[in-house]
């Protein structure tokens, strides 16, 4: 029998080697308090930055991770807010911009899935998906945006005038049966990054996506959570382990950082090979 390779977070190297890589800059990360957003925010910290950790419900969680950024000898806060509404998307920069003067990295991960059969998803379904998923990206790049523009490039901490970096999925190219309203939502993140890194470069803002594959996180516990599950979905994975958000995390500190400067409008698929179509590796 095959053995089934289940990596825990704990066997994921945690990279301590450029802990000044963001020193100065002050990031937002959506969706913060769980999952790929937890790691992205807790990452950006030991690299130096200050950082918003956005939630929607889950204080105590957003709390843990401030806590935990903190240690780090940086400072964060939690802002709850709703990045589907713009006056709450609109008084999180607000906050954010009075407490660390500014903005510049923006990690536009939250999201969700309301999974329904095409013909029986209701319009309430699909608004909800395509509201947080994609109008949430937009809220948010807009406010950051903004602000990049209003101060500008400022050398001594980053040669961009700002940063944004799009949570996306590869399910903005493979499509997804079942799930078409976050499908379609992924789909829309890959246009909305490309054409705002096509207007913003002269201003010196890096657009970028990054489209995570299967990583373990809530959002898709029952992919992973049992070893039967688990072996059914290494058959689309080629590279025969689950990612984890600090997969995610690590890629997210290097497009954020100057060593990134001359990338932007890219889709980074962190996959372990599922892009790679592995249905087609014996057949076809």
């Amino acid at each position: 029998m095959k053995e089934i390779i289940t990596y825990s977070p704990d066997r994921i190297p945690v990279d301590k080697s450029l802990p000044g890589l963001l020193k100065g800059q002050k990031a937002l990360v959506t969706g913060g308090n769980s999952g790929i957003g937890k790691a992205c925010a807790i990452a950006l910290g030991r690299a130096g930055a200050d950082v918003v950790v956005n939630y929607f419900r889950g204080e105590d969680a957003a709390i843990e991770v401030v806590e935990t950024i903190t240690a780090a000898g940086v400072r964060a806060i939690a802002i709850q807010a709703d990045v589907s509404n713009e006056a709450q998307v609109q008084a999180m920069f607000k906050q954010m911009i009075a407490e660390f003067g500014t903005i510049d990295i923006l990690i536009n991960n939250a999201g969700l899935q309301k999974d329904s059969r095409f013909e029986d998803m209701t319009l309430d379904q699909w608004n909800l998906v395509i509201n947080v998923n994609l109008t949430g990206q937009f809220l948010c790049a807009r406010e950051a945006v903004r602000e990049f523009k209003r101060r500008g490039v400022v050398k001594d901490i980053s040669v961009s005038a700002g940063k944004i970096i799009c949570m996306s999925s590869v399910h903005e190219v493979i499509p997804w049966g079942g799930h078409v309203n976050y499908a379609a939502s992924k789909g829309g993140v890959m246009l909305l990054m490309k054409s705002m890194a096509q207007e913003l470069a002269p201003a010196r803002i890096r657009v970028n996506s990054i489209s995570p594959g299967a990583i373990r996180t809530p959002i898709n516990t029952d992919a992973w959570q049992t070893p039967e599950a688990y072996s059914d979905l290494m058959t689309l994975v080629p590279y025969q382990r689950i990612g984890e958000p600090e997969d995610i995390a690590r890629a997210a500190v290097f497009v954020a950082s100057d060593m990134a400067d001359y990338m932007t409008g890219t889709s980074l698929f962190i996959d372990g090979g599922m892009t790679l179509y592995p249905g087609f590796a014996s057949g076809g």
